[in-house]
């Protein structure tokens, strides 16, 4: 097969390739000691106490936030895009959790992760029986959790705010028909005392951790193959293979 015609890197000899790779590696290494410095400065941020009272329904029954921790200490929260309208789940969002391996790693180390969404439990029930998935996953439907922690927008319920914009914002960024509906994110909490405190939520991008496929994809020729990357002049963000 010749390469005429399909977009690829330049060819170079291994002593070219070396060199450009040795400068690229300190590029790497400082990403990584910048993020070992966010990291720390992650877990150094203040929390806050939550003070008001959500009930979810999970497939035991009713359970309070601090319930959902099943007494460990620190809880992570996936915020799962299913409006109580629809009958499937966010397809991103399936992508992740599709994506989820083994977190016992998490229990191990005091922590508890669940699913949330605001679609009522059968709806959900149904949608992860048909996944096969075995994730925790409760209702908010009848709590306003959601749009307290900026998962739903809905200027009814809530001021207008997510990925930390304001509503202004959001409005010049999006246009007002996106400022309303289901939206994703992660949210972090910590038991002490029987109190439940907020100390972390990240969204959009912020979320890509739950999975490894863009990180994989980043060391690729072609990377994510999405509109914004930075690509070679004429080099394809969503090339055809063949």
């Amino acid at each position: 097969m010749t390469t005429d015609k399909i977009p690829h890197p330049i060819i170079a000899t291994q002593k070219e390739w070396l060199a450009l790779r040795l400068e690229h590696l300190q590029h790497e290494k400082e990403i990584t000691k910048l993020r070992d410095r966010v990291v720390s400065e992650r877990r150094m941020l203040p929390m806050v106490r939550v003070e008001k009272e959500y009930t979810f329904e999970g497939p035991e029954g009713k359970r309070s936030l601090l319930d959902l921790f099943e007494g460990r200490r620190q809880l992570i929260i996936y915020h799962f895009m299913f409006d109580p309208e629809w009958d499937k789940g966010c397809s991103g969002c399936t992508g992740f959790v599709d994506a989820l391996g083994d977190l016992s790693l998490l229990q191990e180390r005091d922590t508890s992760f669940s699913l949330i969404s605001r679609a009522p439990l059968p709806k959900l029930e149904k949608y992860r029986m048909e996944r096969g998935w075995n994730r925790t996953w409760y209702s908010s439907f009848e709590s306003d959790f959601n749009y307290d922690y900026h998962a739903t927008l809905d200027a009814s319920v809530a001021p207008i705010e997510y990925n930390y914009k304001t509503e202004a914002e959001l409005m010049k960024r999006r246009g007002a028909e996106h400022l309303v509906g289901e939206e994703h994110g992660l949210s972090v909490f910590f038991a002490m005392k029987g109190d439940v405190f907020h100390t972390y939520s990240c969204y959009a991008r912020g979320t890509e951790g739950i999975t490894d496929s863009y990180s994989l994809l980043d060391l690729t020729p072609y990377g994510r193959q999405e509109d914004w990357e930075d690509s070679p002049i004429g080099w394809p963000q969503r090339p055809t293979y063949g």
